[in-house]
């Protein structure tokens, strides 16, 4: 009894600071920057540069991603070449828009194998970048956090549906 009472107070315990913590700090966000600074010698001729970010300053995460696509009806999938930029925090995204297709990048960042942010960039038929949108829920206390993104909102991209829930988007066609 008194084991269990005292593993309850641990969880409970735990559970109060990691919510703490983050009303504290703020959540985490990822950014795309497009195109990328043709003037940094570790982004030159690069497609896009991502920066990541816990609350509002740039801090070094690990950053992952795919290109998803659709080439003559068939699925696609590749990883992306992300390598570290020239500041904490940003890195750099190597990709060349195969010649057919319609593809979406998917870009993870977190730490320890843990996504905590994710952005979803729509490539447009010419092979720049359409619309980036990172995917939000509210959090409380008027913070937004970034969401895990659905295999499923993936797929409905690929077949021109849009993001299924709302979020932080910049559309390059406005």
């Amino acid at each position: 009894m008194k084991r269990t009472l005292l593993r309850s107070f641990a969880l409970a315990t735990a559970l109060t600071l990691t919510a703490f913590g983050t009303a504290l700090a703020g959540p985490p966000w990822i950014a795309i920057e497009y195109p990328a600074n043709p003037f940094d010698r570790t982004s030159r001729d690069a497609f896009l540069t991502v920066r990541t970010y816990h609350h509002g300053d740039l801090m070094a995460k690990t950053v992952t991603g795919t290109a998803e696509g659709v080439v003559n009806g068939k699925r696609q999938s590749m990883a992306l070449d992300i390598r570290p930029g020239s500041q904490a925090g940003m890195y750099v995204v190597r990709w060349q828009r195969p010649a057919g297709g319609r593809w979406v990048l998917v870009i993870n960042s977190g730490m320890q194998g843990v996504t905590d942010a994710t952005a979803v960039v729509d490539i447009s038929p010419s092979g720049g970048v359409a619309s980036v949108t990172v995917p939000t829920r509210a959090i409380g206390n008027g913070w937004i956090s970034p969401r895990p993104v659905a295999a499923a909102e993936i797929n409905g991209l690929l077949q021109g549906r849009a993001l299924a829930s709302a979020g932080t988007q910049y559309n390059a066609n406005r």
